[in-house]
C-alpha cells in the first residue's frame, strides 16, 4: 500500500474527527481507514493518533505530521487540478472566508453569482469578522477590506474601498457646523464596534499624520448595516463602508462629512497562501470576482 494513500487516510479521520465519521464521508469502511493509519504508524515508527473506545486524539507527532501532511496533499490535489484545468469543467470544494460586511452587503451578490455559473464547485463562505488564518484553518482564500499589510499571503485587488462619515442632514443641522474631524468628542456617534478603534475613530490630516478622536453614543452595534440604519434614524455621525452607504448618500438621505480627512488606500482584496501550484477553482474564482467588480457603475 502506499504512503500516499495512507496518509490520506489519515487525514480524513483527523478532519472527520474520528474513524466512523471517516468512514461515512469517504466510502471507505472503518476496518479499512484504520488498517491504513496503522500501517502508516509502523513505517513511521511513531504513534501518531492515541485510541479509546469512545474518542480518539492526536499525538505530539500526529500533530507534527498532520500539518506537513495536509500540505503536501494539497500540493498534490493543486497539481491534478493545474493539469486537468483545460480538460475538464472546474469541480472541488472551495473554502472562503469573509467579513459579514461582504456578505450582507449587495457585493455579496458577487458570491451568489459564482456560485451560480460554477454549479459543480462546492462553495463553502464562512462569515465572520477576524482575519482567520487561512493555513491552520484550512482556507483556501479569503476576502478582506482593509489596507493591505506586509504578509506571507499572496493579494489580489478586487476593488477600490473607502468609508465615508455620515449623518443626516437635520443632524448637521442640530449639531453643525461640523468641519474638522475632533468636533466629534461634543456629539453622539454611533460605534460599530467591528472597527478596530472601537471609542476612538482615526483620519488623517492634510499632512499626513493621524487625527484620533474619542467618541460616544447611544448605541453600540457589530453591523454595519445595522450603524446605517441608526445613521438613517439620526441618532448620530457614523463610519460606514462605500457599498454600504452609497445609496443612502446618493438619495440625499445621509450627508458624508471629513471627506478631506478619510484616507482613501484601501481596498477590497482576495488573498490567498503562497503555493507552488495554484488551484484552478482558486483562480477562477478571483478572476470571476475581479470582472465582476469591474462591471459595477459604483
Amino acid at each position: 500500500m502506499d504512503t500516499l494513500t495512507r496518509m490520506r487516510a489519515f487525514i480524513d479521520v483527523v478532519e472527520a474527527e474520528g474513524f466512523s465519521a471517516a468512514a461515512r464521508r469517504t466510502g471507505r469502511s472503518k476496518a479499512l481507514l484504520s488498517k491504513y493509519v496503522r500501517e502508516l504508524e509502523d513505517d513511521l515508527g511513531a504513534l501518531l493518533l492515541n485510541r479509546t473506545t469512545r474518542q480518539f486524539s492526536m499525538t505530539e507527532a500526529g500533530h507534527t505530521y498532520y500539518r506537513t501532511a495536509a500540505d503536501i496533499l494539497k500540493e498534490i490535489d493543486n497539481l491534478a487540478d493545474l493539469v486537468r484545468e483545460n480538460n475538464a469543467d472546474l469541480k472541488g470544494r472551495l473554502r472562503v472566508s469573509v467579513p459579514r460586511t461582504f456578505v450582507d452587503a449587495e457585493v455579496g451578490q458577487s458570491l451568489i453569482d459564482f456560485a451560480k455559473g460554477h454549479p459543480e464547485v462546492s462553495l463553502e463562505i464562512v462569515a465572520e469578522d477576524r482575519f482567520v488564518d487561512l493555513i491552520e484553518e484550512n482556507f483556501d482564500l479569503a476576502i478582506r477590506i482593509t489596507k493591505l499589510e506586509d504578509s506571507g499571503l499572496i493579494a489580489r485587488k478586487l476593488s477600490d474601498f473607502r468609508v465615508y462619515a455620515v449623518a443626516t442632514a437635520d443632524f448637521v443641522a442640530q449639531y453643525g457646523p461640523l468641519e474638522h474631524p475632533q468636533g466629534l468628542n461634543r456629539v453622539p456617534f454611533i460605534i460599530d464596534t467591528n472597527s478596530r478603534w472601537h471609542n476612538n475613530v482615526r483620519f488623517t490630516d492634510k499632512d499626513g499624520s493621524t487625527i484620533s478622536v474619542a467618541v460616544s453614543g447611544p448605541i453600540e452595534i457589530n453591523s454595519p448595516q445595522a450603524t446605517l440604519r441608526a445613521a438613517r434614524a439620526g441618532l448620530g455621525v457614523a463610519i460606514i463602508p462605500d457599498f454600504i452607504a452609497n445609496s443612502s448618500i446618493q438619495s440625499g438621505e445621509l450627508v458624508t462629512l471629513f471627506d478631506d480627512y478619510i484616507a482613501k488606500d484601501r481596498g477590497i482584496y482576495a488573498v490567498y497562501p503562497h503555493r507552488r501550484y495554484l488551484p484552478a477553482k482558486v483562480r477562477s474564482f478571483v478572476d470571476f470576482l475581479s470582472a465582476w467588480f469591474r462591471r459595477q457603475p459604483h
